[in-house]
């Protein structure tokens, strides 16, 4: 079990090594182009960018739990409490993400109109949803975990 918590661990350590690169040069450089290209929005810069980081800190946070439910893996403790806990604060970082991007929907959705661009609206939406999906399987999860936390439980008390 331990290669495959190893590969996983890779890909979550290569899935936010990205995005931390997005987030330290890309982000700052969109902001000053979106504030050049719409001047009536300009305002908005700040908020937006704000809201975006404590996306992405939202993220790493849930990535962070994702690494700690792996080594809890490792250590065959899967079936504990702190799984159970890593699996809460993904759903609810999940959450944090989806909530934030929709309160963004409706400046996304008029940057849309303004240049002509109903994929901006599309990505926008898939945004949103695509952590519900997360959230959702997280709070499964959470849920078939805890059950069977239960029954391991019970089952120790009767023998």
């Amino acid at each position: 079990m331990n290669r495959e918590t190893l590969f996983l661990k890779v890909v979550v350590f290569l899935i936010g090594i990205p995005i931390l690169a997005l987030c330290i040069f890309w982000l700052p450089w969109i902001g000053n182009e979106a504030a050049e290209h719409y001047p009536e929005l300009a305002y908005w810069k700040y908020p937006v960018l704000i809201g975006l980081y404590v996306t992405a800190i939202a993220y790493f946070a849930a990535l962070y739990q994702t690494l700690r439910l792996l080594s809890y893996i490792d250590k065959n403790k899967a079936f504990s409490e702190l799984s159970v806990k890593a699996l809460k604060t993904i759903k609810y970082c999940a959450i944090t993400i989806s909530v934030l991007y929709a309160a963004g929907m409706p400046l996304i959705v008029h940057m849309a109109q303004e240049d002509d661009a109903p994929g901006l609206g599309v990505l926008g939406l898939v945004l949103t949803c695509a952590p519900i999906v997360i959230a959702v399987f997280a709070a499964v999860l959470q849920k078939l975990l805890k059950n069977a936390i239960d029954i391991k439980s019970e089952n120790d008390l009767t023998v």
